[in-house]
């Protein structure tokens, strides 16, 4: 897969690229990323990318231009045809697109090449969203200093995701907010523990050191349903759920209210 990211500080992706997943997932020819300068593309003595905003209004806009000629001379076309590629996604970061779920990643990671475009200051001209961008993205609801942030955090989801970037192939599927049909479902995952068996008083879970895979299954179920009810109980109204889920998560639901009350 290759990914192409535009931004006008290309320096900042020298850690995010150089460490972990995706530092593997480079060396074993598995991801070419091109961390391209903006600027290139400018034609002005200062090499300028933004300015001030139509209608007024504080802050500055990053500008059309270099961003259309950037895709255009990286993909060897217009950017007309540019959008119409089945195997490409050009993604501009930003605080104003739809939130990046792992359904999105999974997509991207069966594409042959990722556009990732980094914005800044107070946006980018709506033209880039309209006309060049295939998708317009957000990472979560709060605001960036700019999108460099973002494309790391969208690059490391999507690498983890292609095929032999992990050592166990059943890692992506066995994570949290994974949608494959062996996978939890949409549930935060399960908590997990590691030696030593009794840490400060602490002990790990007696029926993980059991053997018993049937049990060990039906309890990391149960903590995986009781630890999204507790965080993220908005994703039980998406996942599959089966009877017995359902069933568990009433006894759950009404032993909190108890615990509630009491208190």
């Amino acid at each position: 897969m290759r990914v192409d990211i535009l931004t006008i500080f290309p320096g900042f992706f020298n850690g995010p690229l150089d460490y972990g997943i995706v530092q593997r997932a480079r060396r074993a020819g598995l991801l070419d990323v091109r961390v391209h300068d903006l600027r290139q593309w400018t034609h002005d003595a200062h090499r300028t990318v933004d300015d001030r905003p139509f209608g007024g209004g504080p802050g500055m806009v990053m500008k059309p231009e270099p961003f259309f000629e950037a895709v255009e001379a990286l993909l060897g076309t217009g950017a007309e045809q540019v959008r119409q590629r089945p195997d490409t996604a050009i993604v501009l970061l930003s605080a104003s697109g739809r939130l990046f779920r792992q359904p999105v990643a999974v997509r991207w990671s069966r594409l042959a090449h990722l556009v990732l475009l980094c914005g800044r200051y107070e946006g980018v001209d709506e033209r880039v969203a309209e006309h060049l961008a295939t998708e317009e993205i957000s990472i979560g609801d709060y605001v960036l200093s700019g999108g460099e942030l973002a494309a790391a955090v969208v690059l490391d989801a999507v690498t983890r995701l292609l095929p032999g970037a992990l050592g166990n192939e059943a890692s992506p599927l066995e994570e949290s907010f994974s949608t494959d049909d062996s996978a939890p479902g949409g549930l935060l995952d399960c908590p997990h523990y590691t030696r030593p068996r009794i840490f400060r008083g602490w002990s790990v879970p007696d029926v993980l050191l059991s053997g018993n895979h049937e049990q060990i299954r039906r309890w990391r179920r149960q903590r995986a349903l009781e630890k999204t009810l507790r965080n993220r109980p908005d994703l039980l109204q998406t996942a599959a759920l089966t009877e017995a889920d359902r069933r568990l998560l009433e006894a759950l639901q009404a032993r909190t209210q108890r615990e509630e009350a009491g208190s």
